[in-house]
Order: C-alpha cells, then sequence, then structure tokens
C-alpha cells in the first residue's frame, strides 16, 4: 500500500483534494509521498511524458490496484513560490500537466480491465475533465468573459442562483476546512478569477499539447529567495523586463471588465458594474505584478 502524508497547503484546491477521499484514490502528491518500490515497478516507473510526473504515476498505481493510504496525523512543512513570477511557472505546470495527461491516458483508463465502471468514470469525467479542465474554463469563460459580456445585450438575463448563489455556496463549503482564513475568502475569489486566464491558457496547451507543454522551470521558493537576499555580493543586479512585470493578457482581460462595468453602471440594472470593478482591479494588480512576497524589482 502507497503511504501519503500530509502537507501544508500549497494552494486551495489541493486543500480540496486531500479532504475527498475519492480524489485520493487516483491522486498522490510529489513533496511528502512514500511510495513502496513494488507499486512503483508495477506502475511502469516514473516517466516524463509530462510535467505532473507524481500525478502520472499515482494514476497508473491506482490503475493497477494499489491504493493510497492518507495519514492525517502527520504534518511536513512545504515552501510556497517566492514571487509571482514562481508561481505562474508553477500553475502554468499544474494546470498543463494534467490537461496532457488526460490527453495520453485517457484511452488507457477506459480500456483498463482492472478498474471498474464506475471508477473509469470517475477519473475520466470527475477527477480530469470536470476538476482538471473545466473548472478552469469555466472560471475564466463564465465570469470573465460571458458574464461581462451580458450586461452590454439585455435580453440575455443570467440568473442570480446561477451566477451567485449556487458558486457562492461552493466556495463557502470549501472555505470552511479552513476557518482562519475567512477573512481572506473576497481576495481569494478574485485572484482565483484572474489566475483562471494563465490556467486556461496552459489547460490548451496541454490539451493541444502546443509549444510550451513540457515546459519545466523549477520553482523558485520562498526560502530560497531569502537566502539569496541574505548572501547578497553574488546576486547580480535585477534587469527589468517588461514581460517579467506587466502581463498583458492580464491588462487586455482588465480594460474589458472596466469597459462591461461602465456601459453596465450607465444602462444596466443589475448592479454587476461591482463585481466588474473590483475584479478589474484585481486584474490589474496581477498584470503589473504587485502580487507576492517579493515584487520582481524590489
Amino acid at each position: 500500500m502507497v503511504v501519503r502524508l500530509d502537507i501544508n497547503e500549497e494552494r486551495c484546491d489541493e486543500g480540496r483534494d486531500r479532504v475527498s477521499l475519492a480524489a485520493m484514490r487516483f491522486r498522490l502528491f510529489g513533496t511528502a509521498g512514500v511510495w513502496r518500490i513494488s507499486a512503483l515497478n508495477e506502475a511502469g516507473g516514473w516517466k516524463d511524458r509530462t510535467t505532473v510526473e507524481d500525478m502520472d504515476l499515482a494514476v497508473r498505481a491506482s490503475l493497477k490496484g494499489w491504493k493510497f493510504l492518507y495519514l492525517a496525523n502527520l504534518q511536513v512543512k512545504n515552501e510556497l513560490p517566492s514571487t509571482l513570477k514562481a508561481y505562474r511557472y508553477q500553475q502554468h505546470r499544474w494546470s498543463c500537466g494534467p490537461a496532457n495527461l488526460f490527453r495520453k491516458m485517457v484511452m488507457e483508463i477506459v480500456t483498463n480491465k482492472k478498474v471498474s465502471l464506475w471508477k473509469k468514470i470517475y477519473v475520466v469525467y470527475s477527477f480530469f475533465f470536470v476538476r482538471k479542465i473545466v473548472a478552469h474554463i469555466n472560471t475564466f469563460v463564465f465570469y470573465c468573459i460571458v458574464l461581462p459580456a451580458t450586461v452590454m445585450v439585455p435580453e440575455v438575463v443570467v440568473p442570480k442562483w446561477g451566477a451567485v448563489y449556487i458558486p457562492s455556496v461552493i466556495t463557502l463549503l470549501n472555505a470552511v476546512g479552513t476557518p482562519r482564513s475567512l477573512h481572506l475568502l473576497v481576495f481569494w475569489i478574485l485572484f482565483e478569477n484572474t489566475m483562471s486566464l494563465h490556467r486556461t491558457k496552459a489547460t490548451i496547451i496541454g490539451l493541444l499539447e502546443a509549444s510550451r507543454v513540457n515546459e519545466w522551470i523549477v520553482t523558485e521558493k520562498l526560502g530560497d529567495a531569502q537566502k539569496g537576499k541574505a548572501g547578497g555580493k553574488g546576486l547580480k543586479k535585477f534587469r527589468f523586463r517588461i514581460g517579467d512585470r506587466i502581463h498583458m493578457l492580464e491588462l487586455l482581460v482588465g480594460f474589458y471588465l472596466i469597459f462591461c462595468g461602465c456601459y453596465d453602471l450607465m444602462y444596466g440594472k443589475n448592479h454587476f458594474f461591482i463585481f466588474l470593478y473590483i475584479q478589474a482591479i484585481a486584474f490589474f494588480i496581477m498584470a503589473f505584478g504587485y502580487v507576492g512576497t517579493f515584487v520582481p524589482n524590489s
């Protein structure tokens, strides 16, 4: 049996994965996991065909009949990315990799004879398609493209239960597990909506196997950055690059949301402009890189 140790949360959806027993059948994170050598060998060993080799191995081991043991009473410290740039590289890998793995493994899962039909449906539909593909694309397309566009088409009425109530309930249920962070809930929603653009792009790259599909850049962690700053003399002076600090896609979406918000303020009746203005500010903050422990040119 594969042993799974608990780790501190790197991102909110990892926290959700850990409380889902069904998800644990097919997912073992690369950090703080203990494997049996026999499980590694039977599953075919590590493969570098995607940027999520831990997920790849875990799914293959599950298809061979191995199960994961989750030990909630053990905790292992885990470092977070040091800058927004490092976080974006990490999220690209974590969004692109699963989508690409889905493309490579879907037929292998469907034709597997050791797994029940229910488990096949779960891993293909729920684990991969909904959680790793639809979730990212739906968040960005609906809340950042479609919903803002409806303010300019009065014939289109978006029911509040679908746009506000149900997503709010789901978000609150996900946040129950970390009550100490409830005061950050609104900021988290805005941040996740903004990051959904980056994740959607990465997901599409993974599905289409585009140019950056196997891009692997080691994530600089907070401890590494602090050690570098403490070293002092050996550091090279930072050179400002527009691509490192200004993210044009986020900037364009921010202007789009501002435009839709202004239109709704003048002609609309649903007060969507409140959300649109706040979300636009979040996109602008992200576009200029003012997110993270260290600002890139500080």
